[in-house]
Parts: C-alpha cells; structure tokens; sequence
C-alpha cells in the first residue's frame, strides 16, 4: 500500500484529501505545516508528497528544497490556492513532481498521484537492478592494514601481474579481486569468477577448460570453460588451495604458455587472461604437505595481498556499519536507521569469526528486529545473546 504525505494548514483541505486517497487504497499521514511534515518526512518513507505552498513556520517551497536534497526520488506535488504559472514553473524548476491549484480537479489529482507513486516505484526497482547487476562496493575502512591494500591496488591494477590474495573466509578478498579489474585496463571485459571448493575434483578442468561433445559420458555438447570465458579479461580463482592436483597441472601450463586445450580435445587454444587468486589456507603449508604445486604457487604469487581480520582492524568497524545501514536502507527501499554509539562500541568489542560477512548479516538482523534506533540492548539481544 503506497505511503502518501499530505502538508496543508486548511485542516479541511487535508481531511478531504485523506479520505479521497484513502478510498482509492492510500495510506495516509497528516502535517498542518511544513515543520511537522519534514519531521514526517525525516521519520517514514513515502511513496510521493502532496505539499501546500503558503504554510505558517515552513512554506512548502523551502520543504521542497530540503525533500529533495534529502531524497531527490520522492515525488513532491506542489497544490496551491495562490498561485500563479509563475509559482508553479518555479516549484517546477526547483524539483516539484507537479503543480496542482486548488481546489483540485480530483481526477487529475488521482492521475499525477499515481503517475507519481508508479515513477517512484520504477525509479527503486531500477536502481536496485544496477546495485545487484554491477555494483562493486567501496573498500571502507581507513586503518593501515586497508590503507596498504588501496595503494597496493592502485599500484597493481594497471599491470597484468598475477595476484594472490590471503585471508580468512568473509574477510573481503573477492572484493579486492573486483577491485583490481575495475582498475585494470581489462574492466570493460568480464570478470569470471570460480570457486574452486564448490566444485567436485572430477568437474574442475571442465569447468575451466571446457569440453568437447562426447569427450565423456554427461557431455552432450561442447562447452566453453572459465578460461575461454575470461579472454580479454580477468580470470578470479577463488579458494584455490581447494583444487585438484591434477587441474594445477593444467592451469600452470595454461599460466605458462597462454594456451588451453579442452577436455576431449587436441586442439591448443590462446587465450589473453589476467588471473587472480585467493585462499583462506596457508598454501606454503599446502606445499609441505603435497597439496599444492610450488612452481603453480610461484606463478600465481607474483603480488601478495593478505587482507586483515576484522579481528584486526576493529577501528573500521564503525565506518563499514555506516555504509551496511546506507545499503539496506537502499536495497529495502526504506529510511535509513541510526544506530547509537554505544551499541557501534559493543560491536568492536564483539569477536568476528566470521570477519566482514558476519558483521553484514548482523548489521541486517539489527535493522529488520530493532526499533527507529538501533541501541545497545538490541545488540545485547540479538547478536550477543548469553
């Protein structure tokens, strides 16, 4: 049910407004001047704003100005008994959806109400698609592990060295790997992503090199792998001290030589690829053990970036909770919450197993069960329960 907010001081005006829009399945707030509206404004989130221009305390001109500034994507009708074309081509001017004199023709009314509420609707839904189609997050924080990360990828991006990227599970390590092919001359190409623990060992060369039709029995029709994939681009390996001994034979040769061949097949392929690695295990140990190639290792480590613990850089803490809440208010399509500074401490106290992905989830949990402000007791209640 659309949000609608009606601003007029003619009691009458509003009563009759809200009960029309009611009718047609509006759910309706009241404001008799701009002051009490912008408190409105500041505390829900509306689908669209019916707003009077001549208003005691706050004129609806200078609401006007800061809705917009606040959220330009609330639609704000601008209704009037005064005006004039001048009025309404300035309200128009300075980010009015429409201007509407009174009283109103209550059919048109209706039409630009829902013009409006529908624009706002398609405007969320747009702009959630792009945030999940191509959106690579800002890496936040500001403490001297993430400093040396930043210049390390500014310094690293432009070139086509192999990087190996270390840390533990959540901590960000695909996000550094987003981040050097945004940087890349390789970024308007793809960025191929494969996470070598979540394939079974018998599927990963497939799955990298591709396959002809029939080269084994599930194999009704040639495929391109990974490698083929990422030509032109970035090839991201994630987890890659999970790979089968056999597939790092094949992937040091393709590192090696710029060619693949497909499972099945004779015939050497050239493919132009940057690849980036990272893994949670400490592949030196890994070579100890036989687990893992030490000439594969070499290849792949030309840079190493170990992304700190969250454990180890709790000083970011308070910066990556503002940008968690900025984003769930977004991909909710609701007001922003404020979260106060005890319960941002008792957070950097908190032990972060699950580094920055826990900290996400837990923002989250803290936004869906907590009231307008997000306290202490509610991070005693729901992330650090005895």
């Amino acid at each position: 049910m659309p949000n609608i907010l009606i601003i007029d001081d003619e009691r009458a005006i509003r009563k009759t407004l809200g009960e029309i829009l009611s009718y047609e399945g509006f759910k309706i707030d009241e404001a008799a001047d701009g002051e009490e509206g912008w408190k409105f404004f500041n505390e829900k989130t509306y689908d669209a704003v019916l707003c009077d221009i001549k208003m005691p305390k706050m004129d609806g001109l200078e609401f006007l100005n800061k809705a917009t500034e606040k959220n330009p994507d609330v639609p704000v009708i601008m209704i009037s008994g005064h005006g004039t074309i001048e009025t309404a081509v300035d309200a128009v001017k300075k980010g009015a959806y429409d201007y509407i004199a009174k009283p109103p023709d209550l059919n048109r009314l209706l039409i630009t109400i829902r013009n409006a509420v529908d624009k706002n609707s398609l405007n969320k839904e747009t702009r959630t698609l792009k945030r999940k189609v191509k959106r690579v997050d800002e890496m936040t924080g500001e403490s001297d592990g993430m400093k040396r990360i930043k210049e390390t990828i500014e310094k690293v991006a432009p070139t086509d060295a192999r990087v190996l990227i270390t840390g533990e599970n959540g901590a960000g390590k695909e996000l550094v790997a987003r981040w050097i092919h945004e940087k890349s001359h390789r970024a308007d190409n793809p960025l191929v992503e494969v996470n070598c623990a979540a394939i079974p060992s018998e599927l990963i060369e497939s799955e990298l090199f591709g396959h002809e039709k029939g080269s084994f029995t599930s194999a009704v029709k040639q495929r391109i792998g990974k490698f083929e994939q990422a030509n032109g681009g970035t090839l991201f390996l994630d987890e890659i001290g999970d790979m089968s001994l056999s597939a790092q034979a094949k992937v040091l040769r393709a590192l090696q030589e710029g060619k693949i061949t497909r499972v099945g097949g004779d015939k050497e392929i050239a493919v132009d690829v940057r690849v980036v690695a990272a893994t949670n295990k400490e592949l030196l140990k890994e070579v100890e053990e036989k687990n893992f190639r030490l000439d594969l290792y070499h290849r792949l480590g030309v840079i190493l970036i170990h992304v700190p613990s969250l454990n180890e850089r709790r000083e970011d803490i308070p910066l990556l909770v503002d940008k968690f809440l900025n984003d769930i208010a977004e991909d909710y399509g609701q007001a922003r919450k404020v979260i106060d500074k005890k319960a941002v401490d008792a957070l950097q106290k908190h032990n972060w197993t699950g580094n920055v992905r826990e900290l996400r989830n837990v923002v989250e949990r803290l936004v869906i069960l907590s009231g307008k402000t997000i306290t202490q007791e509610d991070v005693m209640l729901y992330v650090l329960p005895k």
